[in-house]
C-alpha cells in the first residue's frame, strides 16, 4: 500500500470514495490487525496513510515527528513519509472545529458529555477544552482514568448540553442500537455526530424529533478527509469544494423511501427514479417474497395481516442498512413506527400522494385494496400517518414524469437544508 485507509473493519466506509472526489489517486483500503497496523507504520514503506478506529491511539509512539495537536491528542490519523521520516498528525482536530462552526454550536461554559474514549474522543475531548466548556464528562464501557461509566452518567450527568457520540455503537450493520437513550438528556442542546453509516444514527433520529439540533457524522468525515488529502498531495483544498463534496457523498449515500397508497405509483415511479439517479430500486413486497419465497397472499393466508407486518419490519431493518438506493414501500409499512424509524436511518421519506378514485384496484397481490369500500377504509385510517412521516409529499395525478422530476428536485433540496 503506497497511499489508503488502514483500520479494524471497513465495510460500509466513504473515505475512499470521499478521497477520491479531493483528488486522490490509486486509493487502497486495508483491514489490519494492530501488529500489523504497527508493523507497517514502523517500516514507513507507504507514502501517505489514514489511520482510523481503533488504531488512533495506537500508532503515536512509532511516528518520527508528531504535529503539535497529534501530540497534544495523543492520537494520530494521517501519517505520511518524506525523506524517510514519518509524519504525524490529527485532522480530527480540525475537522470537529470545523463542523461545529458550521453550526454554529457554542462550548464555551457548557457541559459537555462525550460517549467513547478512542482516538476520535481524544480530538473532540481536546477542543472542548480548547473552546471553555465548563465540564466535561467521558463515557466509557470499558472503565478507564478520566472516564465514567453509564450508571454514573445516568444519575450525575444527565443535565449535559452537548452530547457527542465519538463511539461505534449504531454504526453500521447494527444501525437499530444506541449508547444511550437521548430522551433522557432534557437539557440538551446540540447532538453531535462522530458515526457517518448510517447517515442519521438512532441517537440523532431521536435528538432530531426532540427538537434538539444534531449535526451528522458524515460532515466530520468530508472535513477529515479533505484536510488529509491537503497533507499527502500537500495542496490547500477551498471550503467551497468541501461543501459541495458534503452535498454529493450525501446524495450519492442516501436512500430515496416512497410510501404511499397501494396502486400510488411507488413502483412505476421507483423505475424511473433508478432510471434517471442510478440508484438502483428495491421494492420491500418483492424482498418479501423473495426472502420467504412464499407470494404475499399466501403469507395473509397463513399468518394473517399480523404474520406479514413481522416479516415487513425484519425486511425494512434489512434494506435501512443500504446506501444509494430507491426503496418502495408496501402500503402499511408505515404503520409500525419502528419501520419508519428504521428506513429514516439512512432515507427520506417521500409520500407519493394519489387521489382516492385512482387507487382502487382488483390485483390478487394486493388483498386490502380488492374494493372502492376498502381502499376508502385504508385512505382515511392511513393518509395521516403518511403525512407524520413525510419528509416530502408529492402528488401522482396527472404526468407520472412530472412527479418524478419534482421528486429529485425536493430531494436535493432536502438534502442541503439537513447540512445547514
Amino acid at each position: 500500500m503506497k497511499i489508503g485507509l488502514i483500520g479494524n473493519d471497513l465495510t460500509n466506509n466513504f473515505t475512499k470514495e470521499v478521497s477520491e472526489r479531493f483528488g486522490l489517486e490509486n486509493y487502497e483500503m486495508m483491514e489490519m490487525d494492530q501488529k500489523s497496523v504497527i508493523d507497517l507504520v514502523k517500516s514507513k514503506n507507504f507514502e501517505g496513510i489514514n489511520i482510523t478506529f481503533p488504531y488512533k491511539k495506537d500508532v503515536v509512539d512509532y511516528v518520527d515527528v508528531l504535529s503539535k495537536n497529534a501530540k497534544k491528542i495523543k492520537a494520530v490519523d494521517t501519517i505520511i513519509v518524506k525523506d524517510g521520516i514519518s509524519y504525524g498528525y490529527n485532522t480530527d482536530y480540525e475537522a470537529f472545529i470545523y463542523m461545529i462552526k458550521r453550526h454554529n454550536i457554542d462550548f464555551k461554559d457548557k457541559k459537555i458529555l462525550i460517549i467513547g474514549n478512542g482516538g476520535t474522543s481524544a480530538a473532540v475531548t481536546c477542543v472542548a477544552k480548547d473552546l471553555q466548556a465548563k465540564e466535561i464528562n467521558i463515557i466509557d464501557i470499558n472503565q478507564s482514568p478520566g472516564s465514567i461509566s453509564y450508571d454514573e452518567c445516568y444519575a450525575k450527568h444527565l443535565d449535559s448540553q452537548i452530547v457527542i457520540n465519538a463511539c461505534p455503537v449504531g454504526m453500521s450493520p447494527k444501525i437499530e442500537e444506541s449508547p444511550i437513550d437521548m430522551h433522557l438528556f432534557s437539557k440538551c442542546e446540540a447532538f453531535i455526530d462522530i458515526i457517518y453509516n448510517p447517515i442519521l444514527t438512532k441517537m440523532g433520529l431521536d435528538a432530531q424529533e426532540m427538537g434538539i439540533k444534531r449535526v451528522i457524522g458524515i460532515e466530520m468525515l468530508v472535513a477529515q478527509t479533505k484536510s488529509a488529502v491537503e497533507i499527502i498531495k500537500r495542496i490547500s483544498i477551498s471550503d467551497e469544494i468541501l461543501n459541495q463534496v458534503i452535498h454529493d457523498t450525501l446524495i450519492k449515500n442516501c436512500n430515496i423511501v416512497l410510501i404511499g397508497m397501494p396502486s400510488a405509483g411507488k413502483t412505476t415511479i421507483g423505475h424511473m427514479l433508478e432510471e434517471k439517479l442510478k440508484k438502483p430500486f428495491i421494492d420491500m413486497d418483492e424482498v418479501i417474497i423473495q426472502d420467504t419465497k412464499i407470494s404475499i397472499p399466501e403469507i395473509f393466508k397463513r399468518s394473517g395481516e399480523a404474520g406479514f407486518r413481522k416479516l415487513e419490519t425484519l425486511t425494512a431493518l434489512k434494506l435501512s442498512r443500504m446506501n444509494n438506493k430507491i426503496i418502495g414501500t408496501g402500503g402499511g409499512t408505515i404503520k409500525n413506527k419502528i419501520n419508519m424509524d428504521y428506513l429514516r436511518l439512512n432515507g427520506i421519506i417521500i409520500f407519493i400522494d394519489r387521489d382516492l378514485e385512482n387507487l382502487v384496484t382488483y390485483d390478487p397481490n394486493r388483498p386490502l385494496s380488492s374494493s372502492v369500500q376498502a381502499v376508502a377504509k385504508l385512505y382515511e385510517e392511513r393518509y395521516p400517518i403518511y403525512q407524520k412521516y413525510a419528509t416530502a409529499i408529492v402528488c401522482n395525478n396527472d404526468k407520472i414524469e412530472e412527479a418524478v422530476d419534482e421528486i429529485i428536485s425536493v430531494y436535493h433540496k432536502i438534502v442541503k437544508e439537513a447540512i445547514c
